[in-house]
């Protein structure tokens, strides 16, 4: 295997050194500005801790395996693709956050069933103006470091992007134009009369809606599942991320990192053209 380290900083020589020790790699090549290669590495108990500690993200990848070798990939968009959690944003134009907050936070680590947690958050929101979501995407909305270079690097090799996000349509469909991502689906917020009325239409994006888009977009595609990643942050992306051969953990809760393929604790969205030589 090769075992790629990369981080958002220059790495010490004294670490790299110690991976290859650790793993018995034959050399160290750099790969980019901030990455490198360590080639013929056998795994070692050791190496997460010390990437932890050291503030370096890993990742044991086939020398065969390129980033143009999938078909598709599909993104969490909160705290994944963007920065912010939606929800928490539009919560704080009506001084909500904190109660908003922590029921997402308890969603995300996996203590409150998704769907329950998302009607007990936009109830709390009945009788904002709808003006406020798009002030939250004007003024608050930022994508996660590395994000465009991520997906100019998948559309160089023709490779399809999937949005699907347990948040609002609202965002992810100025996302999919601002970004010409392929495919989003998300949730339905209920306006009258300009106003949230605190509830969702339709059938609600939850863990299993997530996974349940990947396989059918994956089939449309005529894709296997060696052909798919998949990437998240939350306790509601397992399920999506169960489909994919390879999954990411961005940024991620213990509950995700610890089931995921890989995991990016440091590096930006553009690390998985780094992990897979894109």
């Amino acid at each position: 295997m090769n075992l790629i380290i990369q981080a958002n900083h220059d790495i010490p020589a004294a670490h790299l050194k110690h991976l290859a020790g650790l793993t018995g790699a034959l050399r160290i090549e750099q790969t980019a500005p901030h990455c490198h290669r360590l080639v013929d590495a056998r795994p070692h108990d050791a190496v997460a801790a010390y990437c932890w500690e050291q503030q370096l993200d890993y990742g044991f990848v086939r020398p065969s395996q390129h980033l143009s070798d999938f078909g598709l990939v599909v993104m969490d968009m909160d705290s994944t693709l963007i920065t912010i959690e939606c929800i928490d944003e539009i919560a704080d134009m009506y001084q909500l956050k904190p109660q908003v907050s922590a029921i997402t936070e308890a969603a995300m680590r996996g203590e409150i069933d998704f769907a329950e947690s998302l009607r007990r958050r936009v109830a709390l929101l009945e009788g904002l103006e709808e003006s406020a979501l798009q002030r939250v995407y004007d003024e608050r909305l930022q994508l996660s470091p590395g994000a465009e270079a991520m997906l100019l690097k998948l559309k160089e090799h023709g490779i399809k992007t999937l949005l699907v996000s347990g948040g609002f349509v609202f965002f992810t469909e100025r996302l999919k134009a601002r970004l010409g991502l392929d495919f989003t689906h998300a949730n339905t917020l209920e306006i009258a009369h300009g106003k949230l009325t605190g509830k969702v239409l339709g059938n609600i994006v939850d863990a299993q809606a997530k996974a349940d888009w990947l396989v059918r977009t994956r089939d449309e595609l005529e894709l296997k599942s060696k052909q798919v990643i998949a990437m998240g942050d939350g306790a509601n992306d397992l399920k999506m991320m169960t489909q994919a051969s390879v999954s990411i953990a961005f940024h991620a809760k213990p509950v995700v990192r610890s089931q995921a393929s890989y995991a990016f604790n440091f590096v930006g969205l553009d690390g998985i053209v780094n992990l897979f030589g894109g």
